[in-house]
């Protein structure tokens, strides 16, 4: 059994890899199986309370996501001025202003992504049981992909199904090994949580630490899409007929 959400994206999407510094600026294609299930125990805290979250918690980290992207998306390259510590962690006044503050102005690589229709996201339980009720009352209650700010808005109640979403259309598998994609599709490397992943790990306030390729692993994924132009400014990727 299968529950099905479709969103509209209400801002442009961005989410760096997993492996990325805090100055790189490239963003991922989609969300990622790690984001997703991150924010339906974001809504699951917000809703039911950390008892429920923590209940709820084994659930959600071994859901099986297919996503479903639109026919074309843009990738918008950009600059953007943005504030850091500065590196000798002194205190001091660079504009003259007479404010002493130790984060210091600079430009960074900065990259978005705007779709051209919804986006498809169904789930399946680990042993691949029909969902509990509760799953699909957090699917309604996500609001948001990626960094903050990616705003997604819920397009319909989300709906179940016996069938699983069908590949040709557009359907991708995101939480195990492919078995076959498009030689011309585009490789992302997409973070999922481990199955030794504990809550205590996904509670920021635990202090327990996320190690990537233990509790945080990656999957390779190719999604059928191509790049077909771009410039400077932009690069405009299509899905390719299955």
């Amino acid at each position: 059994m299968w529950i099905l959400a479709r969103y509209i994206p209400a801002a442009l999407f961005s989410l760096k890899p997993a492996a990325a510094t805090s100055s790189g600026g490239k963003t991922l294609l989609c969300p990622t199986p790690f984001s997703i299930k991150m924010a339906l125990l974001d809504a699951a805290l917000r809703t039911q309370g950390q008892a429920a979250g923590s209940r709820l918690w084994p659930l959600l980290r071994d859901l099986g996501l297919k996503l479903a992207l639109p026919e074309r998306l843009v990738v918008v390259n950009t600059f953007t001025k943005i504030v850091r510590p500065k590196h000798s962690g002194k205190v001091t006044d660079d504009d003259g202003s007479g404010l002493l503050t130790p984060l210091g102005s600079t430009i960074a690589y900065r990259e978005y992504v705007a779709y051209s229709g919804d986006i498809g996201i169904a789930a399946q339980t680990g042993g691949g049981d029909a969902p509990p009720p509760v799953l699909t009352s957090l699917f309604a209650q996500i609001n948001y992909l990626g960094k903050r700010g990616g705003f997604m808005q819920l397009q319909a109640p989300p709906t179940t199904s016996e069938a699983e979403p069908d590949a040709e259309q557009g359907w991708v598998t995101l939480t195990t090994n492919q078995t076959s994609f498009a030689p011309q599709g585009t490789l992302q490397m997409l973070d999922d949580c481990d199955a030794n992943m504990t809550f205590a790990h996904a509670d920021i306030y635990s202090g327990k630490r996320i190690t990537l390729g233990k509790e945080r692993i990656l999957r390779h994924i190719v999604l059928p899409y191509r790049l077909t132009r771009s410039s400077k400014g932009f690069s405009l990727y299509e899905r390719i007929a299955p």
